[in-house]
């Protein structure tokens, strides 16, 4: 079993989520008593935060790929970072390390490719939905990516940093999630890419009638899978 190195704490919240599905994937493959060899760092939210807020990108990456060589030299075989928005520095980070990152967008892209689907729904941060980082990669694979208009975003963007991120979960911000998802299909989108970590703690496919891609099961089931090879 292959050592899964993960860069959490953005949020707390959805790391533990990364942490449960992993082992309950590796648990359900194997039977017994199996579970992952893993290592996490966790960073300080806060200051990342505030570093996305003033834009200093490369800061970002310098702290998350001096933590991606620390999880290296404590015996990690390939990376994980538990977030979508922090995907824009894996460039960065790579400059530090050895051993591969696992990147997010790839991994969704994958679980999207057999379902035929070719236009898709993105939400997240609005840096995830308004860069190029990581629509490019569903891009340049072929498909159509549809990102909610400007007043959404702002208001995806912050429920998720002043209420997900800090664990509260509020009906009425469930129910104008839903509601842009549906302006979504409007436009065409055949399904939907939850892509922040943290939007499963709000909404899922039980709650929407097209597929529901949900970025945190996909990439942490993907690093268990390769974990076990």
């Amino acid at each position: 079993m292959k050592t899964i190195g993960l860069i959490g704490g953005m949020s707390w919240e959805s790391t533990s989520l990364y942490y449960k599905i992993i082992n309950e994937y590796i648990k359900n493959k194997l039977g017994g008593l199996y579970s992952a060899k893993c290592i996490l760092y966790s960073v300080n939210f806060e200051e990342i935060s505030r570093l996305q807020k003033s834009g200093d990108w490369e800061k970002c990456g310098k702290i998350l790929g001096e933590t991606a060589k620390k999880l290296e030299t404590a015996g990690a075989d390939f990376i994980i970072i538990c977030t979508n928005t922090m995907h824009k520095v894996v460039p960065e980070i790579k400059k530090y390390i050895n051993i591969p990152v696992i990147h997010i967008a790839e991994a969704a892209y994958g679980r999207i490719e057999p379902s035929g689907i070719k236009n898709i729904g993105l939400l997240g941060t609005k840096y995830t939905m308004q860069q190029d980082f990581y629509k490019s990669i569903l891009i340049d694979n072929g498909l159509n990516v549809i990102i909610p208009d400007e007043e959404d975003i702002e208001l995806i963007n912050s429920i998720i940093f002043n209420e997900l991120c800090c664990g509260k979960i509020k009906a009425d911000s469930k129910k104008k999630f839903l509601e842009i998802v549906e302006n979504l299909k409007k436009k065409g989108a055949e399904g939907i890419i939850l892509g922040c970590t943290e939007i499963v703690m709000l909404i899922s496919q039980k709650d929407i009638d097209i597929p529901v891609f949900d970025t945190t099961e996909i990439h942490a089931e993907t690093a268990a899978q390769l974990s076990i090879g």
